[in-house]
């Protein structure tokens, strides 16, 4: 299987959950040597070319970084598309139309393309993202296959909660999230499942 060096890669979102990364590292560090490799092997992160064949990563940001923590240093790679023959303002629109980035603050403020994170580490903590996966994990919505649909649910609870401060805050946020993800109020939402029984 091919491998792409992670200090190559380019992020196509501005944030990314930091307690998410966290997780994985924790995760990952249990693991045996074995086990990791066969980890890995598993959920190739998922890449487009850009402008000079650079390595743009649409698809598992969170594993990407939690990697990187530990030490690994290649992963491998499914190309989806090879875009590099685009100029760079082309690149990015053709990224936007199919869903492959989002160029959105911690704040939900959009941002320029040229102000995008550089390397998988700069993106920026939102703990609204965090939370949408903690939500997800703990049965308030679905995996869906609709494109940044974990984005759509965090931009939810950003529009209905208090940034948490710490960790006790944002332990107590969930429960109020899970109950808010079932609510009709998200009915809207991919993956949505409705009231708990």
């Amino acid at each position: 299987m091919n491998t792409l060096r992670i200090d190559r890669l380019h992020p196509t979102q501005m944030t990314h959950g930091e307690r998410q990364i966290q997780q994985k590292v924790v995760a990952y560090r249990a693991l045996s040597a074995h086990d990791l490799e066969m980890a890995i092997a598993e959920k190739p992160i998922v890449v487009v070319l850009g402008p000079g064949g650079e390595p743009y990563v649409i698809d598992h940001h969170h594993v990407t970084c939690a990697l990187a923590r530990i030490d690994v240093k290649e992963v491998p790679y499914v190309l989806l598309r090879d875009l590099s023959a685009l100029s760079r303002a082309g690149f990015w629109l053709t990224l936007e139309n199919n869903a492959w980035v989002y160029p959105y603050d911690a704040d939900g403020r959009r941002v320029a393309f040229k102000d995008m994170p550089v390397h998988m580490w700069d993106a920026v903590n939102d703990e609204f993202r965090s939370l949408a996966a903690f939500v997800r994990s703990s049965g308030g919505y679905e995996k869906t296959d609709v494109p940044l649909a974990d984005f759509r649910w965090a931009d939810f609870f950003r529009a209905n909660f208090a940034r948490p401060n710490d960790d006790a805050q944002f332990d107590a946020l969930i429960e109020r999230a899970l109950d808010l993800a079932r609510s009709d109020a998200a009915a809207g939402l991919p993956g949505f499942i409705g009231e708990r029984p």
